[in-house]
């Protein structure tokens, strides 16, 4: 299938499979490599790849879904009921404690999307899934560490930003929206 064919199929989602990591590795460096190049220096891209790398604690947990057209991954993403912000396996930052639904929003983490795919709604219904998902859950909020490429969406989507910080020189967006 070439790639002006895939944007005439619709995406079909799933959760992610442990079988599926290699792939969304390569999906993951592709799109940050590619999509991220438009607004951010080549620098700051390179100093990305330290966080923005799969966590498997996602896909073991069951909260990872794969956005595939055929056999094509087009996008990745999920949402967390554990404590860790954002980064993959080998991030500084993991915490794997249990969040509180009651009192803590749960986490949208880890959304990717193939560059030769976008705009396509592939963001929106993994997003939509993952909000979903936490709210049966019995969370009520959702927060989200954004970069730039994806901030436009979010907002969009209802998210409101809570703060801009810096991971290294990266910029990232923190932000929350009510899924009750």
């Amino acid at each position: 299938m070439k790639a002006g064919q895939d944007r005439l199929t619709r995406p079909r989602l799933r959760l992610a499979a442990p079988k599926d990591a290699d792939q969304l590795r390569e999906l993951i460096r592709l799109s940050t490599q590619t999509l991220l190049a438009r607004m951010l220096s080549a620098q700051q891209v390179a100093e990305s790849h330290r966080f923005m790398t799969l966590d498997t604690q996602l896909i073991e947990d069951r909260t990872y879904f794969v956005a595939a057209i055929g056999n094509r991954l087009a996008g990745c993403g999920g949402w967390s009921r554990r404590a860790t912000d954002y980064g993959g396996d080998t991030a500084d930052r993991r915490d794997l404690r249990l969040l509180d639904p009651a009192s803590e929003p749960a986490r949208v983490r880890a959304m990717y999307t193939h560059p030769d795919l976008t705009r396509l709604g592939i963001g929106r219904m993994i997003l939509e899934s993952s909000e979903a998902a936490a709210r049966s859950e019995g969370f009520s909020q959702v927060l989200l560490f954004a970069t730039v490429g994806g901030e436009p969406l979010y907002r969009a989507c209802g998210y409101r930003e809570l703060s801009r910080q810096l991971d290294g020189s990266v910029p990232i967006v923190r932000m929350i929206k009510d899924i009750a």
